[in-house]
């Protein structure tokens, strides 16, 4: 190999070969000189070190002739140590390039992964000269034929979704019909009996949490404990390598052609808000080292501190230019090369803060929307941070769907049988046209769920009035507080037939609300077989039992609810409108899109904070085609009360019966009973949907 580094080229950051040889291109805007170091192949020793020898704008780059893929490297960034002024350059720490695609080795804990010395009292503003070498992985130069775009994906309308929320590893490790060697990977996650399972629910997108590289946190090691859900990113660029099966890197593409070819979506949680650096006390793996005052919002006057918006002791500064083209670049990446279908974003107010605050028209979504392939995949935002004015649900641009809380708590508040939440559910079960309808926004645009990743399973929030953290090494103070869940008297499992009865019934209602509802559908990994985690709500250090999902005690009863709910969903297209729905009458025949009504077919008496019980006709908004628009009537009725109630049924039009397509009072909850045009009785805490059925129709 050609010992001489010739100026190469900048127009593409990170490491590139091209046949020849491999150019080198890092961004750092206040950086003095950029040394490229090279390892042996089991990156235990320092090779060759090469200065990069040109400087165009903020991009430093090189060319190393005949240098091949597989080389093993990592960068030391030269420049002021001076945290006060916001800069904490270190050449003695070994950096990871933030455009890597893979790495090799892991992080091991030491104190010269820090760039400061922990043992002198001026703390951060003291220098290291540990050489961090030794502690850190290494980027690994990647052949040409790894950025071979994806072939053609499935095409899934927002309409049609029934997003599954998944981690890769939880929830294959106790899958019995998942090989033993590929359990916890990404290979395992699309292997047969996972597919099958997807398939039979009726699942169109998979919703994995962070697959980007990520760091274990100090202080959960020292518990002897791991950062299991993934958010604390450090490789945009980079599959997890902790999920990897024998194929290695290229299990996350086999993956994802594995699932397209079964007509299954696949998205992304990501997490580009903080990284993995933490806050002032962190280490220096890569950004901080590569130019701190760059990647990351400091505080205005005291930049050695960092803006905290995300609570992870960092925030990621999206609105330096290099900075927003890393992340464009990385989401391009993992749509064209790695074939993923689209993304959710973590914390995404912080991706919008401007000078002046959060702006639904800042630069990153600016950026994003008019990108020619971001602007063709399914982008989801979880519509705020901690920082000031945080909370922007309904807020963003009209590409985004939203995570919508306001559902999930509402849908809880209403089945726990608190006051004035059937009001508040009324307008969750139209896609919160209070939040969403504004912009041209479709109803689509709440994503909603009952329970996430990130709180109780829907079993707990039947088992639990408290969570039960403790696992997790903080005295039971972390996760939420505010759960709105219901033990039914017991706290934990109980085995009293009669509170297993309620507590089935009521995740029967719960999941009922949440497919019967304008929007779109996420439903977390396991609740279709009434997976719990003993009441811990806060599971994102439980790299264990508690946090994987239980296979062996499923509930198939649950599951075949599941599959049933999806189905009526799939049948009625009434159920998944694109346009909101607010009583105007429709030109077909002058009756209203959706009508409410009390259980004596009378207008409801919204002003009566108790209201436990309400009807709900869908007759939509005039979108489906005519010949649809009476077949595809709806009627809904909910029932709280622990009382059974009788309903009068509103008439049927000429030619048509209801028919009843579901009752959540049975575990066999799809009795398809023809019914006559009078009425029924709607049992205590349950749901009943009928649909209007011609005559002839006998099914």
């Amino acid at each position: 190999m050609n010992k001489r580094m010739l100026p190469g080229s900048f127009s593409r950051l990170g490491a590139h070969f091209d046949g020849d040889g491999t150019n080198f291109a890092l961004f750092s805007a206040n950086a003095q000189k950029v040394e490229l170091c090279l390892f042996s192949d089991d990156g235990s020793t320092e090779t060759a070190r090469y200065l990069l020898p040109e400087r165009s704008g903020p991009v430093w780059h090189g060319y190393l002739p005949g240098l091949r893929p597989g080389t093993l490297y990592g960068y030391r960034v030269y420049g002021p140590y001076a945290p006060e002024h916001g800069h904490r350059f270190n050449p003695f720490k070994l950096l990871l390039d933030p455009y890597a695609r893979e790495f090799r080795g892991s992080f091991r804990q030491h104190a010269a992964l820090s760039g400061f010395d922990h043992d002198d009292p001026a703390g951060d503003l003291s220098f290291s000269k540990l050489d961090s070498a030794p502690y850190v992985p290494k980027c690994v130069v990647l052949p040409p034929d790894s950025l071979v775009p994806m072939a053609e994906r499935p095409e899934c309308r927002a309409e049609d979704m029934l997003i599954y929320e998944a981690h890769v590893k939880g929830l294959t490790m106790q899958h019995p019909d998942v090989p033993d060697d590929v359990r916890g990977t990404y290979d395992g996650l699309a292997s047969e009996a996972m597919i099958e399972h997807l398939q039979k629910l009726g699942v169109t997108s998979i919703e994995l949490l962070p697959v980007h590289a990520f760091v274990d946190d100090d202080f959960l090691i020292r518990k002897g404990l791991r950062n299991y859900w993934g958010y604390n990113t450090i490789g945009f660029f980079v599959p997890e390598p902790r999920y990897h099966g024998s194929s290695g890197r290229s299990g996350f593409r086999d993956m994802v052609q594995r699932f397209h070819a079964a007509g299954i979506e696949v998205l992304l949680d990501v997490v580009y808000n903080h990284t993995a650096e933490g806050d002032h006390r962190g280490p220096t793996l890569a950004f901080r080292g590569i130019d701190n005052a760059s990647y990351y919002r400091l505080i205005q006057g005291q930049p050695r501190y960092y803006v905290n918006d995300t609570g992870t002791g960092n925030t990621i500064n999206a609105a330096h230019p290099y900075v927003l083209r890393m992340i464009l670049d990385s989401l391009r990446y993992w749509v064209e090369v790695m074939g993923v279908d689209g993304f959710r974003f973590d914390l995404a107010t912080t991706l919008g803060r401007e000078a002046h605050g959060f702006d639904p028209n800042g630069g990153f979504f600016d950026a994003l929307r008019q990108d020619p392939v971001l602007a063709n995949v399914h982008l989801i935002a979880e519509p705020w941070d901690i920082g000031p004015g945080g909370y922007q649900l309904g807020r963003f641009p009209p590409e985004f769907g939203e995570w919508n809380d306001r559902f999930r708590d509402t849908s809880r508040k209403y089945w726990r049988g608190d006051d004035h939440s059937a009001q508040e559910l009324a307008g969750c079960v139209l896609g919160s046209a209070g939040h969403f309808d504004k912009d041209g926004r479709r109803a689509v645009s709440s994503v909603n769920l009952v329970t996430a990743h990130d709180g109780f399973t829907l079993a707990d929030v039947t088992r639990y009035s408290r969570r039960h953290n403790q696992n997790n090494g903080e005295d039971g103070r972390d996760g939420h507080n505010a759960n709105f869940s219901d033990n039914f008297g017991v706290e934990g499992a109980s085995d009293d037939p009669g509170i297993q009865v309620r507590r089935s019934r009521r995740q029967r209602n719960l999941l009922a609300t949440l497919f019967l509802s304008q929007g779109t559908p996420m439903l977390l990994a396991g609740d279709e077989i009434g997976n719990s985690q003993n009441g811990n709500n806060n599971a994102y250090c439980q790299d264990n039992p508690i946090g994987w999902i239980n296979w062996e005690d499923r509930d198939e009863t649950l599951v075949e609810f599941v599959r049933g709910l999806a189905a009526l969903r799939r049948t009625h297209s009434s159920l998944r409108q694109s346009r909101f729905l607010h009583g105007v009458a429709r030109e077909l025949d002058g009756l209203p899109d959706v009508e409410w009504l009390d259980f004596d077919c009378r207008p409801l008496d919204w002003r009566d904070p108790g209201l436990s019980k309400f009807a709900l006709i869908l007759r939509g908004s005039g979108e489906l085609p005519p010949e649809n628009q009476v077949h595809d009537t709806l009627l809904l009725l909910f029932n709280r009360d622990e009382e059974s109630v009788p309903a009068t049924l509103t008439s049927a039009p000429s030619g048509y019966r209801w028919q009843l397509e579901l009752d959540t009072s049975e575990t066999d909850a799809f009795p398809k009973t023809r019914l006559s045009n009078g009425g029924l009785t709607v049992q205590g805490q349950s749901v009943v949907v009928l649909a209007l059925t011609p005559e002839g129709d006998l099914s």
